[in-house]
């Protein structure tokens, strides 16, 4: 596809590192809801949200009003000094959740490295020095720090970076047997962290009874349950975090993107466990906390409320049952809109979404759909009919060597 616009192109290729496997398309002229404005005009259906973020899609007007009033007052002030907003966002956070406090960061790796130095630290002052290690399945993704990295259990993001923090080994996901095995071999292990739905891994939701095996096995060895919800959380399964349909009471959890709304915020979320591990010193974040970004996210969370995500699920049933029904489309994986489909060719089914100007993403062999959570069934009908078209003109398709 040509790109719309090649000086803008050259412009990126020019000045900007160039670690993105970019689309050639240039979103410069706003949207609405879960259409999105090309350069020149073309509206496109926006079934990727910005990855997970933008949770009432494109210049939502009640966000934005909260965001601005807050951008009025005052933008930005340091943790030296108290801010309402924080404060009022972490209230929110520890009452829908029944945590304890929180540490408020900038992205979702900045939220796993604090639960990874809150491990770390309780299992020094409860079980000894030598408690330091983090077990993680394979196919996870925490993050892009070197830390976060060495915690994801996919080969293809340890190259080139090592050598790693020590301290992290991995196991295979939904394999009872493998977990004992593992946490047998490491008795320093001081917790286990996992996505219930595996998103960069291919959009696998985890089973049930290997969510219970972790949380049985984390009771009897006495070592922290942390649940990884930067992707899945704030109301993108179908309830506020997607550890609650597994029936779990995490000791932390950590989460980030829906959660801003658009704009950078992450948050590691402490139980009664691991209640004031974290003291003064211990760890900081110079925009952590930052009360615009606190303000957007208070009116994220209180509109996720228990009738909204009754109707998330409603539309999630909707989009998968007629996702299921595409032609070429295999497996519908995930968890509510955190959707997985198998398909002969993601990336090219992408690609040709793009030219039926619908936007959706892929992980691993899937095509992924993350699209706003308050996308209505006629925009569903509509992205269903581009889907529809795309898969039959991928398949119809060449091939790449």
């Amino acid at each position: 596809m040509e790109p719309h616009s090649s000086s803008l192109f050259e412009r990126d290729a020019a000045w900007i590192a160039p670690t993105y496997s970019r689309f050639p398309l240039a979103l410069c002229e706003g949207g609405h809801g879960a259409y999105l404005k090309a350069e020149d005009g073309t509206l496109y259906l926006d079934f990727g949200s910005g990855i997970a973020v933008n949770t009432f899609g494109a210049s939502d007007p009640v966000w934005a009003e909260a965001v601005i009033a807050q951008v009025k007052k005052l933008a930005h002030t340091s943790n030296l000094y108290y801010s309402e907003p924080d404060v009022a966002l972490a209230e929110e956070l520890c009452r829908r959740t029944g945590m304890k406090q929180v540490f408020f960061g900038n992205s979702g790796a900045e939220a796993n490295e604090c639960a990874i130095k809150v491990a770390r630290k309780w299992g020094h002052e409860h079980k000894g020095p030598g408690c330091h290690e983090i077990l993680t399945l394979e196919q996870s993704f925490h993050g892009r720090t070197l830390a976060t990295l060495a915690a994801t259990g996919q080969a293809v993001f340890h190259t080139d970076f090592g050598p790693f923090p020590a301290g992290f080994y991995h196991t295979p996901a939904d394999d009872e047997e493998a977990l004992i095995r593992a946490l047998d071999a490491h008795p320093g292990t001081c917790a286990v962290l996992f996505e219930c739905v595996q998103g960069e891994g291919g959009v696998r939701a985890l089973a049930p009874s290997f969510v219970r095996a972790i949380e049985r096995e984390c009771k009897r060895r006495d070592i922290l349950l942390m649940v990884d919800e930067v992707q899945t959380g704030n109301g993108r399964t179908g309830t506020l975090y997607a550890f609650e349909q597994y029936g779990l009471s995490p000791d932390v959890f950590t989460t980030a993107k829906g959660l801003g709304g658009g704009l950078p915020i992450g948050a590691c979320l402490l139980g009664e466990r691991v209640r004031n591990v974290l003291g003064p010193g211990k760890h900081g974040s110079t925009f952590g906390g930052n009360p615009v970004a606190c303000a957007g996210a208070l009116n994220i969370l209180q509109r996720l409320d228990e009738p909204f995500l009754a109707t998330v699920r409603e539309r999630a049933d909707r989009l998968r049952k007629k996702a299921a029904a595409i032609p070429g489309v295999g497996a519908v994986t995930g968890l509510g809109l955190m959707i997985g489909l198998e398909v002969e060719n993601a990336r090219a089914v992408a690609n040709a979404a793009l030219e039926e100007h619908l936007l959706v993403l892929t992980a691993k062999d899937k095509v992924r759909l993350l699209p706003p959570l308050n996308l209505t069934p006629e925009e569903i009908d509509d992205g269903i009919a581009r889907l529809t078209r795309a898969v039959a003109k991928a398949s119809q398709a060449k091939k790449p060597d």
